[in-house]
């Protein structure tokens, strides 16, 4: 049997962590699309403020397999 997958790109920000920011595209992702299979990392990007890191940026790259 195949498959057909597509990819659509998202960013999300954290206030937390790179990992955080994953996973919370990841689920909003899958609140829109169906059958999100996987993501890939594409970019990353933190904010500071006086030296310090204030939020976390992630670009994904989301599959997921079309019905």
């Amino acid at each position: 049997m195949s498959s057909v997958a597509r990819v659509t790109t998202i960013t999300v920000r954290s206030e937390t962590s790179f990992e955080d920011a994953v996973a919370v595209g990841i689920a909003r992702a899958a609140q829109t699309l169906r059958h999100v299979s996987g993501a890939w990392v594409k970019e990353q990007k933190v904010e500071a403020t006086e030296g310090k890191i204030t939020g976390w940026s992630v670009t994904l790259e989301v599959s997921f397999v079309l019905e």
